[in-house]
């Protein structure tokens, strides 16, 4: 056991001094020591019950012959630090998490994890850390929030944070408004819609490093609690069979991920995570494939913000499990890859049938033929850029339209919300990406502010941030290269004339070479917004968000 280094042998009384100060006994040393990662705080709604989960795991890992120690990784509430410079450390945790989780593992020896996350960058981060540190890993997460009810209608966060451009628009009284305020999200768990903490819990379980239902479960189920006992001993008999991580996350495996993904309509931030947790696996995930894969893989799933459904009822239908036997009728999945449950693919979804037909569409009537998710290039995004193409209006799968053109949220945010923005506008934010935000912040509000004013589907949005997994309509993110190293965003002027057509996954403005070329002789890289700080080491390490906005190691 790794843990030997510490526990056995004289060399190692020092040490065993410092667990007998925890209140070790000389039989829970001898046993395997099994770290609980825990992402528990008081300030993410998602996080709020995660002592319950990991009071259960302890219990689990205890049942079956293990020594459970907890210690904590952060979490950012993406909603609560939307619209400020809060947002420009969200997807920075992401890497902080997997820094510290290699630290604290490392440094103390564990034989084996559990992790316990939730919300938006810490699952991600946690999958990150767990490739890395490669050692038998499983995870349980805190499970989705039930949806809110308004008007006899399911909603959830995304309801209220179109409400507000609603309200702006003198479309709703205040007095509504307060009514969203305090019933689209009520209960803990991660927002109730196919947003990014979900669309990454989902894909926990699709890659194998959670049990069935890991990501669909509602946090407020009793049967949550039971899943997370079962994830505690599950941990003991990997470690007894030595499945680690890099076993299960295999090149197929991410490939089966990208295919759910697809098929269930996640968050584009999924574009982001996926290539970012294949890297510490030794993979090279290019998000080119995502379009070859979309071809051949219809969307089965319409959940909120693309559709009414929510994650209760993707659950109650079945669940992932479901949904991976009804796209593994086209043979789309590798299905003898190794899982966390011990057993393979083809063994966890053999049984699981699709419950609710009108909730997981079936392969012969789905939403569309092709995958959730597009890929868009073109003189505008020459690397890449990703669209959530089954939320998107049908009439905006094509449009052209002047380009309206700032270089912040802000900025963009208040010409939408005084009437600037009008139908056939196509909004530009840049200088908002890995580098130039720095930290690559979400465009919720100003996708939610031309949705509230009544202009989904006659406005797109593009930017080389990124967008919250309950954004809908023709946002368009991580556009590569990002303008702060001079990728063509940054030469776009207004009135542009900016072409979309995720169909043919292209997107360009009509400017000639010449003009281009003679753009670019006159741009200047812009000051950095930040140079102290964490985010100033981050914007100086961080890649573009078509390489997953991962960190390079400098050389020397």
């Amino acid at each position: 056991m790794r843990s030997d280094v510490i526990t056995k042998g004289t060399k190692s009384a020092p040490q065993r001094a410092l667990l007998n100060a925890l209140g070790l006994t000389k039989e829970e040393m001898e046993r395997p020591l099994i770290g609980i990662v825990s992402s528990k705080n008081d300030i993410v709604p998602g996080h709020m019950n995660l002592d319950k989960i990991v009071d259960a795991v302890k219990l689990g890992v205890s049942m079956a012959g293990g020594t459970p120690i907890v210690f904590p990784a952060i979490a950012v509430c993406d909603g609560i630090a939307m619209g400020h410079q809060g947002m420009k450390y969200s997807l920075v945790t992401r890497d902080l998490i997997a820094d510290s989780t290699e630290a604290m593992t490392m440094a103390h020896a564990f034989d084996a994890l559990v992790m316990v996350p939730n919300c938006d960058k810490n699952v991600p981060g946690l999958l990150m850390a767990a490739a890395r540190i490669n050692i038998p890993t499983i995870f349980v997460s805190g499970g989705p929030m039930l949806a809110g009810k308004i008007d006899g209608c399911k909603a959830s966060f995304s309801t209220i944070s179109e409400a507000v451009g609603a309200f702006n628009a003198g479309k709703i009284t205040e007095e509504k408004l307060e009514e969203y305020e305090n019933k689209t999200c009520p209960t803990c768990g991660s927002c109730s819609g196919m947003y990014t903490a979900n669309s990454m819990n989902c894909l926990t379980e699709v890659l194998g490093m959670g049990l069935g239902g890991n990501g669909t479960i509602p946090a407020v189920y009793s049967e949550r609690i039971r899943l997370a006992k079962h994830a505690g001993m599950k941990i003991m008999e990997l470690l007894e069979k030595d499945i680690k991580p890099r076993d299960i996350m295999t090149e197929d495996a991410f490939k089966n991920a990208l295919t759910m993904d697809m098929a269930l309509g996640c968050s584009t931030n999924s574009m982001l995570h996926l290539p970012a947790i294949a890297h510490e696996a030794g993979i090279d995930l290019n998000v080119d494939m995502a379009n070859e894969i979309s071809a051949k893989t219809p969307n089965l799933c319409h959940l909120a913000p693309a559709g009414h459904t929510f994650i209760e009822e993707l659950n109650e239908a079945g669940g992932i499990y479901a949904v991976m036997n009804e796209i593994n009728k086209l043979g789309l999945l590798k299905t003898d890859l190794i899982t966390c449950t011990g057993k393979t693919v083809a063994e966890n979804i053999e049984g699981c049938t699709n419950k609710n037909p009108e909730v997981i569409r079936p392969v012969e009537n789905p939403y569309s033929t092709t995958g959730g998710i597009a890929i868009l290039k073109g003189n505008l995004a020459p690397d890449s850029c990703v669209v959530k193409r089954s939320a998107v209006a049908p009439e905006m799968l094509k449009h052209e339209g002047p380009a309206r053109v700032f270089d912040c949220e802000e900025d963009a945010l208040a010409a939408i919300n005084s009437g600037k923005i009008v139908a056939g506008d196509v909004v530009i934010i840049r200088y908002e990406g890995p580098k130039g935000g720095p930290g690559m912040r979400e465009m919720l509000n100003p996708t939610s502010a031309i949705v509230g004013r009544g202009l989904g589907s006659s406005v797109a949005l593009i930017t080389d941030g990124r967008f919250s997994g309950a954004t809908r309509g023709a946002a368009i993110g991580h556009v590569s290269p990002e303008a702060a190293v001079g990728g063509n965003i940054a030469l776009v002027e207004e009135g542009d004339l900016i072409r979309i057509d995720i169909e043919a996954n292209s997107i360009s403005f009509n400017v000639s070479p010449e003009e281009l070329e003679r753009r670019r002789a006159n741009w200047r890289p812009r000051q950095p917004k930040i140079t102290t700080g964490y985010l100033a080491r981050y914007a100086a390490l961080v890649t573009s968000g078509n390489k997953g906005a991962i960190l390079e190691i400098p050389r020397f």
